[in-house]
């Protein structure tokens, strides 16, 4: 896996710029949560609001990895099994300077996906088998990089505190309104002024906080291509590999199994980016003196026994479509 030298400048100022985005982003979900508990209640409400979310973070129940990789099926890789991959997977987390190499979980289904579950301390990456059949290994590094650059960068338990956050907002909206609602008639009886703005804040606030989590998803899929690129010192790897997925037809279980990902909805209702954008991002690290490889050819070997998913992706008893 060659390290190539970056455009050093061009990656600064897209790092830069992740990283104010999702400082602002999340900042946006407390002072939403923040105004809400003033217009209910001063300074009383922002402290409850505080104190709220920090139990929540504390006693929140956590599920762990080990019960998501057994809802989706998926199996762990031994460590005779895709060596290149698993040789890929341990010099890149080595490069991310990750305490733990990521396990790798293999997932029986024609759906080209890849998705990492747990922490820097103890991580997965599940690949799935169109995935594995579609990608080079070199486009596949790029989506291990990818992947592991998630983990480092502590992107799972910031979208686990956005998401506590917006749970909080919500219910504390819900609650308002239930409490404007029940004292409206004594409201009006007493010829008193209704609180407009909070009114309008309450009901504005659930689908705001969407908004904003959506962006925050986006943001933080910008910063793990960034990351990947300088993992591998080859962001067209990454490139190609993003392609490949643009090119492969969802049709109606992909919707689905990951609703939002490729769809024909406004750009603020994606989880991910254009995959346009992604890769233009990408290539404008490229060096204009620098020469990169060319795509190589060489697929993953899967073992012969490995047979080819034939089932259609579908309903389990988990809940889940895989």
């Amino acid at each position: 896996m060659p390290m190539v030298r970056l455009n050093e400048r061009q990656r600064r100022r897209h790092k830069f710029r992740n990283l104010g985005q999702s400082i602002l982003l999340v900042g946006s979900l407390g002072l939403l949560v923040a105004a809400i508990g003033w217009l209910l209640s001063g300074w009383f409400g922002v402290v409850w609001s505080a104190i709220l979310i920090g139990a929540t973070v504390a006693f929140s129940p956590t599920v762990s990895p080990r019960t998501i990789l057994r809802l989706y099926g998926a199996r762990r890789l031994g460590p005779y099994d895709l060596p290149e991959v698993q040789q890929a997977t341990r010099l890149l987390a080595r490069r991310a300077g990750l305490p733990s190499v990521p396990e790798l979980h293999y997932l029986a289904t024609p759906v080209p996906n890849a998705f990492t579950v747990g922490s820097s301390c103890g991580s997965a990456i599940v690949l799935t088998d169109g995935l594995l059949r579609a990608m080079s290994l070199r486009e596949l590094a790029g989506i291990l990089a990818h992947e592991i650059s998630h983990v480092r960068n502590h992107d799972l338990w910031t979208m686990g505190l956005a998401d506590i956050i917006s749970r909080v907002t919500s219910a504390m909206a819900t609650t308002g309104v239930v409490l404007l609602l029940l004292s409206l008639p004594q409201t009006m009886e007493r010829h008193g002024t209704v609180n407009w703005p909070l009114i309008v804040l309450l009901w504005a606030a659930p689908p705001i906080n969407t908004l904003i989590q959506l962006r925050l998803s986006r943001t933080r899929e910008f910063d793990a291509d960034l990351d990947a690129a300088d993992l591998t010192g080859d962001p067209e790897g990454l490139a190609f590999a993003l392609a490949k997925l643009q090119r492969y037809d969802p049709g109606f279980w992909e919707r689905i199994l990951w609703p939002g990902r490729r769809n024909p909805h406004p750009s603020v209702l994606r989880t991910h980016p254009e995959i346009e954008e992604r890769i233009g991002r990408l290539l404008s690290l490229q060096q204009a003196d620098e020469a990169f490889p060319t795509s190589e050819a060489r697929m993953v070997g899967l073992p012969t026994h490995w047979a080819r998913p034939a089932h259609r992706p579908r309903w389990r008893a988990s809940g889940l479509w895989h």
